[in-house]
């Protein structure tokens, strides 16, 4: 069975208009957890901390998901999509050769709490057309398994196959809840990087058994499943995926793979020229 391999505790920051956030990994933990980027955990009760959102940006070469628990965030694009997504509902967007967008958050009473999760692209689809999706809670597939409850958002679980399909990524991408006391085992596939970042409760995770706490992200290594104890009712964000290995060059909004692709894509963004794709 696998073991811990490291555990990474959320930041405290702010991005885009002053968005006050956590930031579970980001620029400097890239090569571990490979072929994810970047992960972000947004929950407050104060509209106040996130009403400014995510003004117009580019980005260029690589994934964006946001999956929103509470509350609705707006989305408008280059491309001329206009969404918006709530409760349980999530948007993937490919950004690929270029695309600009922006997201802003719903004033609620309620607050507002969901994840933004940056996935890398491969060299040969960095500059492939952009896309946009959105998947209603309707769409996500649930399931119970040995005590515990998994919501299917991206890739394939025994069987079941979520809304988003990336498969030629290796990618997979879980909310699972356990109730207090029980266990769980999760057979990740041959030659996939896995991380867990646990938003509620904690538990007892690999075959060290290393508490994990809550706004807290863990890597493993090793053969075989991943034991898991919840000592309170548990949930976490799952994410598995192949990791690709290759060189990255990351400014900002946009990740490539050279300094020289970076220095072309912000000069296009500057001359007008960024977009590729209308």
């Amino acid at each position: 069975m696998k073991k811990v391999k490291s555990i990474h505790s959320a930041i405290e920051t702010s991005d885009g208009a002053g968005v006050k956030l956590n930031r579970v990994f980001g620029y400097n933990e890239t090569p571990r957890f490979d072929p994810f980027l970047m992960l972000d955990y947004f929950a407050t009760e104060n509209s106040d901390d996130v009403i400014k959102g995510f003004p117009w940006h580019p980005h260029r070469g690589i994934e964006t998901i946001t999956y929103i628990l509470k509350g609705s965030i707006e989305h408008q694009d280059s491309l001329g999509n206009k969404g918006v997504i709530g409760d349980g509902e999530v948007q993937w967007m490919t950004a690929g050769s270029g695309i600009i967008h922006q997201e802003m958050p719903a004033a609620s009473v309620d607050g507002i709490e969901g994840f933004q999760l940056w996935l890398n692209l491969p060299q040969k689809d960095k500059m492939t057309d952009p896309r946009y999706g959105e998947v209603k809670a309707d769409m996500i597939k649930t399931l119970e398994k040995d005590d515990a409850q998994i919501k299917v958002i991206g890739g394939e679980f025994e069987g079941v196959k979520g809304a988003i399909d990336r498969k030629e990524l290796g990618v997979n991408l879980y909310d699972v809840s356990i109730p207090a006391g029980q266990k769980y085992t999760h057979l990740p596939g041959d030659g996939i990087n896995t991380f867990i970042f646990v938003f509620k409760g904690f538990g007892y995770f690999g075959t060290n058994q290393d508490r994990v706490n809550e706004k807290d992200a863990v890597l493993f290594e090793g053969e075989d499943g991943i034991q898991i104890e919840a000592v309170t009712d548990l949930r976490f964000l799952l994410g598995e995926g192949r990791p690709l290995n290759e060189a990255i060059s990351w400014g900002g909004p946009i990740v490539m793979n050279t300094k020289e692709e970076l220095k072309t894509a912000f000069r296009e963004y500057d001359e007008g020229t960024f977009i590729k794709h209308k």
